[in-house]
């Protein structure tokens, strides 16, 4: 987690937590929970400092330990977390996440989706082909396999994934990091939930599903289209 995803997901506690603010233009629903999916390379854990943020504004926030095996796996991880949840639920995520933010975004608790400097799929698409639009990040270049689980190396974790971060706290996320399985890049969306295709659900017509912050101008391309 370098210095710009840091921000970006300091940025995303505040718009977070905004957003479970209702505001007075447009009714909607109270939320107190906070449902935040992580992506490649990392484990819920990468979520602390973020989650502290939301519990000071005293919302319950909930880390998903995304299992990084398959998009069906990840999403169904996310939907049990999402029936555990008391009342509407802010849905977040970062990176990967947005594929799993936009298929498990359909939940009817799922009343708002915010997207950290990540992809938003459309039904019928998948991470991989996303991909292949964009330049590779440099990090891409150090992820080792083992059969069919891939993680960053160690090097290009400290050097290219969390180079802004004191050394300690790198190591330390290194050590978290969740392998990631070839099958998961494959799966495709049945769905996009951040389309209006249900009636009354504020978030569908309004941009607050985006955090743009440095994503517009990251050469990965994380903001991969408009979020209109």
């Amino acid at each position: 987690m370098n210095r710009r995803t840091f921000l970006e997901k300091a940025a995303a506690a505040a718009a977070i937590a905004s957003l479970a603010r209702p505001s007075g233009a447009e009714p909607r629903p109270a939320i107190q929970n906070v449902v935040l999916v992580h992506g490649l390379f990392a484990d819920g854990s990468c979520w602390s400092e973020v989650i502290a943020r939301l519990q000071r504004t005293g919302l319950n926030a909930t880390a998903v330990q995304n299992p990084l095996t398959t998009l069906e796996e990840s999403v169904a991880a996310t939907q049990r977390v999402l029936a555990l949840q008391d009342g509407p639920v802010a849905l977040a995520g970062h990176p990967f996440a947005g594929m799993i933010v936009t298929e498990a975004g359909a939940d009817p608790k799922a009343v708002s989706l915010v997207y950290v400097a990540e992809r938003a799929p459309d039904a019928g698409e998948d991470y991989a082909t996303l991909a292949k639009q964009f330049p590779s990040p440099p990090a891409s270049a150090g992820i080792v396999w083992s059969g069919d689980y891939g993680q960053l190396s160690e090097q290009a974790f400290l050097r290219d994934f969390a180079g802004d971060l004191p050394a300690e706290k790198a190591r330390v996320l290194y050590a978290v990091q969740e392998p990631f399985k070839r099958a998961l890049l494959a799966g495709r969306t049945t769905h996009a939930a951040w389309r209006p295709n249900r009636a009354g659900t504020p978030f569908r017509r309004r941009t607050e599903r985006s955090i743009p912050s440095f994503s517009a101008l990251w050469p990965s391309g994380w903001a991969r289209r408009p979020l209109r």
